[in-house]
């Protein structure tokens, strides 16, 4: 199916006000019809929902339904901890317990910066989880939700980045916002597709037509 559940969604939200708004419209006109025409009007609008929205069943983003950070392997390092030491370009200093990592050498694509200290950085889901939810992620059951949340089997769904960077981010598609070091573009949006399809999850058509535009200028820039 082409519409994709976050365009669903999107659209049943418009759907749904409009029929609010056409219930509670009282005019003088509605007032002289007989009443079967206003009960016409609004089978009309409910056939437009249904031939316009497949059965889509609306599931509310909650953070903590992706749980995380876990300690998977109960060694005491979380998937925090497992990201940065395993990232890391020289060995990684822990704290007395061997739980944390408390120095080490990082290096950010988002702005081309490097970092030796761990609380500059967050781990980046690098699709984001809400943007994950309204992709696909909200019919997850939990476990799938939290192997994602957690996912160090696959080294490009989870990536340490500059907190600042991150932040600014949030939850935004590529269409919503780029990392500023423009060399790494490129490899940003075919990481973004990765992730997608790996995971399988949708995309809206700004998304689409964005990263197609991209695609488009890193093919035309080798």
């Amino acid at each position: 199916m082409k519409t994709t559940i976050k365009q669903l969604n999107k659209l049943l939200y418009i759907l749904i006000s409009l029929l609010r708004k056409e219930k509670t419209r009282k005019t003088k006109h509605a007032k002289s019809q007989n009443k079967e025409k206003p009960n016409k009007k609004k089978k009309i609008t409910k056939a437009i929902i249904a031939a316009a929205v497949p059965a889509v069943i609306i599931y509310a983003y909650n953070r903590s339904d992706y749980k995380h950070w876990i300690d998977s392997d109960k060694d005491c390092q979380n998937t925090r901890q497992e990201v940065l030491i395993e990232e890391s370009l020289e060995e990684v200093t822990l704290d007395k317990k061997g739980c944390k990592a408390i120095q080490g050498k990082w290096y950010d694509p988002y702005t081309d910066r490097y970092f030796t200290n761990p609380q500059d950085l967050d781990i980046d889901h690098f699709i984001p989880l809400k943007e994950v939810h309204v992709s696909g992620g909200q019919y997850w059951d939990k476990e799938r939700k939290k192997l994602y949340a957690n996912d160090l089997d696959n080294s490009i769904t989870l990536i340490a980045v500059y907190k600042g960077a991150n932040r600014s981010k949030g939850a935004k598609d590529p269409s919503e916002w780029m990392p500023k070091n423009e060399k790494y573009h490129c490899e940003y949006i075919k990481t973004w597709q990765e992730v997608k399809k790996k995971w399988e999850l949708g995309m809206d058509e700004k998304e689409k037509e964005f990263i197609y535009n991209k695609n488009e200028e890193c093919i035309m820039m080798k």
